[in-house]
């Protein structure tokens, strides 16, 4: 939860300044005063606003003097400018100095609170974009260099990363086909003490069964038709490093017993051999199966599940990342730019639209397929959303709306709602979706009559 708002009032006349500090204070914000422009410099120096509503129409320094004056030292500072309806054109040239807003005497409350409050959830989420950016280049000084994006699921998961990291626990790293669990592995092998050791992968639905046996422990010369010389399986190779198992939830059960003894006594005996080899492997392990429900069906052991399952990292799927889609688009396509040599330098709005609103049943792979035959095909600086492979979604898909036909208010009702069903009730991650602040969702829920739950955590 942000802090309340700073604002401060810039008005000559106290009784619009006394008016002014009631409303905003009565709405939880810390309200700060000032008579004039001079003053309110002064005051600036001793209490950073995050806001500044002022009058235009003030001695010594005006609100237009005051707003260029605060515009120099911090452009990001938004400010809200008051002035009488014969005076728009004065408004205009605020606006166009850098205003956020302008309001007409008499000053309508309501929509005076509408401004800062969307003045405020602007810089809000300004200063979380900022942190966010700020944390994504630490991510790429401490081993997360292989995962791109800033949103808010995201940044748990590198936080538990880091926490789990450096320690030998073993990992199940669980989510949907395509969303990066490999890349996960990679990172967490970076940041643990074991980073100039090898990391070895198998991925374990490849194989059958005889072949997945003596691809993780080795064989004998002789020890089946075709083995002709000994050789040493992905364990021995990890020794001292990493082992990543890619799709542990297809492995049979005749495998899932022998991995269970290598990780309680840490040793094995290759195919077809007597010899106890003793090894010290991390195990980093990744499925898209619910492995909680293979073990009730008697699919997977129990005793590997919980073997496997000392920390759990939950990689969540790309349409519930919010920003991190048009992020990532950006990466895949200055790669493929750069690849195939083509002066491509972005996306339209069209294209960032179509972007957001698909679901990617595929996920992180699906979008870099996607944005690589965008790339292949485009002929101009930008792509376009008739590049990208895939349909919008259609006013079919807006059950109970009709477009057109819905009022504004519908269309945010609906988004808001069915966007809090697919994040199972977490309002940080749907204000995260639609790129607004937690305060925002909470307040028209309470508008809507519905109820979160409690679920106001990711």
């Amino acid at each position: 939860m942000h802090k309340p708002a700073r604002i401060l009032v810039v008005d000559d006349d106290g009784a619009a300044r006394k008016a002014l500090m009631e409303l905003l204070t009565g709405r939880g914000y810390e309200v700060d005063m000032a008579v004039d422009g001079v003053a309110a410099l002064e005051r600036i120096v001793e209490l950073p606003p995050d806001l500044v509503v002022t009058d235009l129409d003030m001695p010594r320094m005006n609100g237009m003097e005051l707003l260029q004056e605060l515009h120099g030292r911090d452009p990001e500072l938004p400010v809200i400018v008051v002035t009488s309806a014969s005076e728009l054109r004065s408004a205009v040239t605020a606006m166009r100095a850098g205003a956020a807003d302008y309001i007409t005497k008499p000053v309508e409350f309501d929509d005076l609170l509408v401004s800062v409050e969307r003045a405020i959830e602007t810089r809000n989420l300004r200063l979380e974009n900022e942190n966010f950016r700020r944390q994504a280049r630490e991510q790429h000084d401490d081993g997360l260099k292989g995962l791109l994006g800033s949103s808010l699921v995201m940044q748990k998961v590198y936080r538990l990363a880091r926490q789990v990291a450096p320690s030998r626990a073993t990992v199940l790293i669980t989510g949907q086909s395509g969303t990066g669990k490999g890349e996960l592995a990679r990172a967490l092998h970076q940041m643990s003490p074991r980073a100039e050791k090898p990391f070895i992968t198998l991925h374990c639905a490849a194989l059958a069964e005889t072949l997945l046996e003596s691809e993780l422990f080795g064989h004998e010369k002789g020890s089946f038709t075709g083995a002709e010389r000994k050789r040493v399986g992905r364990f021995e190779q990890a020794n001292e490093g990493t082992l990543f198992l890619d799709e542990i939830g297809e492995i049979p059960p005749s495998t899932q017993i022998k991995l269970l003894t290598v990780l309680q006594e840490r040793r094995f005996e290759r195919v077809g051999g007597n010899e106890s080899v003793k090894v010290d492997v991390r195990i980093l392990a990744a499925t898209n199966r619910d492995l909680k429900a293979d073990v009730a069906a008697g699919r997977f052991r129990e005793d590997l599940f919980y073997r496997l399952n000392v920390v759990t990292i939950d990689v969540p799927p790309l349409r519930l990342r919010g920003s991190d889609i048009l992020t990532l688009a950006e990466h895949f396509l200055h790669k493929f730019a750069l690849e195939n040599h083509k002066q491509v330098e972005g996306f339209t709005a069209r294209a960032k639209t179509k972007l957001r609103s698909h679901r990617w049943p595929g996920n992180v792979r699906e979008l870099e397929n996607a944005i690589e035959r965008a790339v292949v095909l485009c002929e101009d600086r930008l792509i376009d959303a008739d590049h990208l492979p895939y349909s919008a979604p259609t006013t079919e898909s807006l059950t109970g709306i009709t477009i057109p036909g819905a009022t504004l208010a519908e269309l945010e009702r609906f988004a808001i709602v069915k966007t809090l069903e697919a994040v199972e009730g977490s309002t940080a991650r749907a204000a995260e979706m639609l790129d607004v602040s937690v305060r925002t969702v909470q307040y028209r829920l309470n508008q809507y009559g519905i109820g979160n739950d409690g679920k106001s955590e990711s």
